[in-house]
């Protein structure tokens, strides 16, 4: 088959090569899955970049742990009626050495999930690690409906899908921009009330919204916020926080304490399998039900893989970045 690969960690130009492998037969409850599009992540950059924590756990990685296509083979105990099922794929990098940056990939039999045929490949190759991880975010802590969500970041692939997904799912949404000339930029289908964190009065906005204040917040930059989210949340609310700026941040300990607020942390790749299954379930229905939109960044060819991992790095966050693996 054709794949990319890299054997070291490094610059995408100086590590990623892209050639013939073995194509792999799936083993024990594994189906095969034939990779049409591959999504492209900020972790999976990482991972290749030895960002800190990120160490090079395999002597060989298939890069991309989310993509979409068509299971065409089953490993035993797998029901051989999958076979021919379109399907959008997570965790195939997750603790396993070879992802989607492929002509074929092998993965669990539930990370493979059935696609609707209303929904496309492109938009199920970006459910995985953003929407995910934008679920449990939103729903990680019960139903939200009635409730009052505030989600920074609302423009980033993960906020803008929890923004949906609360929406979705009951709730009235505030959504951050960084800035106030971005707020034209917002989807108001599923960000009832935007706001800028460059104002002045951002704390008196979102309390007008949401005088009692806010139940969830889904945060992208936790030590940025803290003081923000401080004085903004209802009592027992809950801060769900996927990022942070700086590794180590002050949190204004007091006023969060006297409001009881739960603060949880997210890391994509180790939900609860459990977890996974009721988003990967809920993500199906509402992809189904045209709840998710995701705009896109840039779609590159498997040859050029190692420029949609520049882009990933540095270029403008303007949608979601895809290989193509078939064109």
């Amino acid at each position: 088959m054709i794949a990319s690969w890299y054997d070291r960690q490094g610059s995408p130009t100086e590590v990623l090569e892209v050639g013939e492998l073995p194509t792999p037969e799936p083993g024990f409850g594994e189906v095969r899955v034939r990779i049409h599009t591959s999504g492209v992540n900020p972790g999976d950059t990482k991972k290749r970049g030895a960002w800190p924590g990120s160490p090079m756990t395999f002597p060989r990685v298939i890069p991309h742990s989310d993509g979409a296509g068509v299971i065409d083979a089953v490993g035993a105990g797998v029901d051989s009626g999958r076979i021919g099922q379109r399907v959008w794929v997570y965790g195939a990098q997750s603790y396993r050495p070879f992802g989607t940056a492929a002509q074929w990939t092998c993965v669990p039999d539930g990370n493979a999930v059935a696609l609707p045929d209303n929904v496309d490949d492109d938009l199920g190759a970006c459910l995985g690690i953003p929407g995910i991880t934008a679920h449990r975010a939103v729903l990680g802590d019960g139903a939200v409906t009635g409730k009052k969500v505030l989600v920074h970041g609302v423009l980033g692939s993960v906020s803008s899908l929890a923004a949906q997904l609360a929406t979705w799912a009951g709730a009235e949404v505030i959504g951050t921009v960084t800035r106030e000339k971005d707020l034209e930029r917002v989807d108001t289908a599923s960000v009832t009330h935007p706001v800028a964190l460059d104002r002045s009065d951002t704390v008196d906005q979102i309390r007008g919204h949401a005088p009692d204040g806010v139940d969830r917040i889904v945060e992208v930059a936790f030590s940025d916020n803290a003081d923000l989210d401080a004085a903004v949340v209802a009592n027992d609310a809950v801060i769900a926080a996927y990022a942070t700026r700086a590794d180590r941040p002050e949190i204004p300990f007091w006023p969060l304490l006297f409001a009881n607020v739960t603060i949880r942390l997210l890391g994509s790749d180790d939900f609860s399998a459990r977890a996974k299954a009721q988003a990967a379930a809920d993500l199906t229905v509402a992809a189904s039900q045209g709840a998710l939109r995701i705009p896109l960044g840039a779609v590159y060819p498997l040859t050029d893989i190692a420029a949609a991992h520049e882009h990933v790095d540095h270029g403008p966050r303007s949608g979601r970045i895809l290989v193509r693996i078939d064109s």
